[in-house]
């Protein structure tokens, strides 16, 4: 009886290995910051913890498997950065949270819900990139950051009228003669592009960003 618990712990340690390193991979394939490795990691000790949990029992045998969730969130958190006024790696931190959710299914003996599961993973991953890609291309949300000297105030919106853009006026703040206008403009990728390059030529802009 103990040899076949073994059996069984083992099967499911490299159930999760496979699951891991499939959506490692793909992950790897697109230089993410957690990669195969990463993916890896986290999906076996999801499914250990878990199967520890199982094991021990007691009055609360889910305690264990709970905290995954906590502690999974935090490392996650550590894969999102801001930079600019974008915010990158959202993505990297939702998969490294469903790789722990695979683990701990796994760890439970659910093998339908993780294999299945993780190949629903791999194809938002990969196929629904190029999706979003499409999409982007017909509709973009940016926001910008227009450093200005305070006497053209108005000369950044006739642009964006030009190009027929909608947009919003967010917030502007000054420093010293410089006035930084902040806009949430709306269209698409190859119109806010040419917003980009008229803003380059501008003469009367000190500097953008978004």
């Amino acid at each position: 009886m103990e040899s076949y618990i073994d059996i069984e712990l083992g099967i499911r340690l490299v159930i999760s290995f496979l699951l891991g390193a499939a959506i490692g991979l793909e992950r790897e394939y697109h230089s993410k910051a957690a990669g195969l490795r990463t993916m890896i990691m986290i999906c076996l000790g999801s499914t250990i913890f878990t199967e520890i949990s199982i094991i021990l029992g007691g009055s609360n045998p889910d305690r264990i498997a709970a905290n995954i969730v906590t502690g999974v969130g935090f490392l996650g958190a550590g894969v999102i950065f801001k930079d600019g006024l974008s915010v990158s790696g959202i993505t990297t931190a939702t998969t490294i949270w469903i790789s722990a959710a695979m683990g701990m299914a796994v760890g439970a003996g659910q093998y339908f819900i993780a294999v299945v599961s993780t190949g629903v993973i791999i194809i938002v991953l990969s196929m629904f990139n190029k999706l979003q890609r499409f999409v982007e291309k017909l509709h973009q949300v940016r926001t910008y950051k227009v450093s200005i000297n305070i006497t053209d105030e108005n000369v950044i919106e006739p642009e964006m009228k030009l190009l027929a853009l909608s947009y919003n006026h967010k917030r502007s703040s000054k420093e010293n003669n410089t006035l930084n206008v902040f806009y949430e403009v709306i269209g698409s990728e190859k119109k806010l592009n040419s917003l980009t390059e008229s803003l380059k030529k501008n003469e009367k802009v000190i500097s953008f960003e978004y």
